[in-house]
């Protein structure tokens, strides 16, 4: 009688089990079924997506627009948790190390060294992507910019959400013909001296721009290459040669740097210079709107060189209760539909990792027809010169180096 209980108990666990809907998945492996079963087994399940909360209109592009988006093509509910990526690593450890097999995060947006650490610390659940069906249709997916991060590889751990890219903005009215090339941007300045800086490289901004110049220096792909000291040291001596011969035409002729991209900006809307730069292709159009940009400012990005680019990513934790569920959300964020609300700038107006030669005519008319603004580049443009990201190593080394080889320098 009692073996006959036991029995029963265990069956009756199993049923409870069964019929939980919030552990359909448990813990484990991402699910390797085919994506009708992926999708079926994700509906009318709750998706909590962890992620830095400290934008508005990104926040009401999830809330207002992706939230009612899977509801009614799933009847996934999408929860919307605002913590910093940092603190959410921390708790992904925490949860690592107590071998919590079950946690509270399903997705989770990350880049750059947030990812790598993640990654090695074995903190995500492993590679999905090759298993979205929009991600397969809809992306490029040997492009280096969803392949690397920062350098790392991404094998397929996390999928691209949305890009910024390195550009340059001028004053059009100071600047008729701006450069294209490398070359044409250092005849610029020496023919218009003291109206062109970039900021101290300590600054993220100041350090991409001479980022862009190691890649002037070498046709290799640097992305793929990693770290390597001696090719860095090899490229930084001519990119030092480079700035020193520059320095006499720099604003104050180089004796001072703009510590920030503020402070650059400021340079620029007073008219000491004529020329700013940053990531994010779209960011001069609100400054111009709230009048610190002059409205004839419009940019360019220099052709022979590319223009780095930073993809962001959603990946899926270890521990993901949810993990169809989650595979299921990644998937329709991607979707030209989700891609195209994120694109206008009623929310975001944020540039898409989604390759426009992909998509149907229908489609690819309606996003080349959204108005980001008269200072923005084309998509096809931007795409066209797209640099990915060096490793993360080059940041410090390129600190360090310019400090001495250059500020140095007499």
């Amino acid at each position: 009688m009692k073996k006959w209980l036991a029995i029963l108990g265990v069956i009756s666990l199993l049923l409870v089990s069964a019929c939980d809907s919030s552990n359909i998945n448990g813990a484990g492996k991402i699910p390797d079924g085919d994506w009708k079963t992926i999708a079926s087994n994700a509906e009318g399940t709750k998706v909590n997506m962890f992620m830095w909360g400290g934008d508005e209109g990104i926040n009401r592009y999830i809330d207002e627009v992706m939230a009612p988006m899977l509801k009614e093509k799933h009847h996934i509910e999408l929860n919307r948790v605002p913590l910093d990526t940092t603190e959410i690593l921390q708790k992904l450890q925490t949860e690592k190390r107590a071998d919590k097999e079950k946690g509270t995060i399903d997705i989770v947006w990350i880049n750059g060294e947030n990812f790598k650490n993640a990654k090695e610390n074995k903190l995500l659940a492993g590679s999905f992507t090759d298993q979205l069906p929009n991600y397969n249709q809809y992306y490029d997916t040997t492009s280096d910019a969803f392949r690397y991060d920062f350098g790392t590889e991404t094998e397929g751990f996390e999928a691209p959400w949305g890009k910024v890219q390195f550009v340059f903005f001028y004053n059009s009215e100071k600047v008729n013909h701006p450069p294209s090339t490398f070359e044409e941007l250092k005849t610029f300045m020496k023919e218009n001296p003291g109206k062109f800086t970039y900021p101290n490289p300590s600054d993220f901004t100041g350090n991409a721009f001479l980022r862009h110049l190691l890649y002037a220096k070498t046709d290799k792909n640097l992305v793929q290459e990693g770290f390597d000291e001696e090719n860095a040291n090899r490229l930084g001596t001519d990119a030092w040669k480079e700035l020193n011969e520059l320095k006499p035409y720099l604003w104050r002729q180089g004796e001072t740097y703009p510590a920030t991209l503020t402070d650059l900006d400021k340079l620029y809307s007073q008219g000491e210079v004529w020329m700013t730069m940053g990531y994010n292709e779209a960011r001069a159009e609100h400054l111009i709107k709230d009048g610190v940009f002059p409205e004839s400012t419009k940019s360019f990005l220099l052709e022979d060189v590319g223009s780095i680019g930073n993809t962001h990513f959603l990946a899926i934790p270890f521990n993901s209760p949810n993990k169809e569920g989650a595979m299921v959300t990644i998937n329709e964020f991607l979707s030209p539909e989700a891609q195209y609300e994120k694109l206008k700038p009623d929310y975001w107006g944020e540039s898409s990792p989604i390759s426009y030669d992909k998509l149907d005519e229908e489609w690819r008319e309606k996003f080349m027809g959204i108005d980001r603004g008269k200072s923005v580049l084309e998509a096809s443009e931007l795409e066209k010169h797209f640099k990915g990201e060096l490793d993360a190593a080059y940041v410090e080394w390129l600190k360090e180096n310019w400090n001495r080889e250059v500020v140095e320098s007499q």
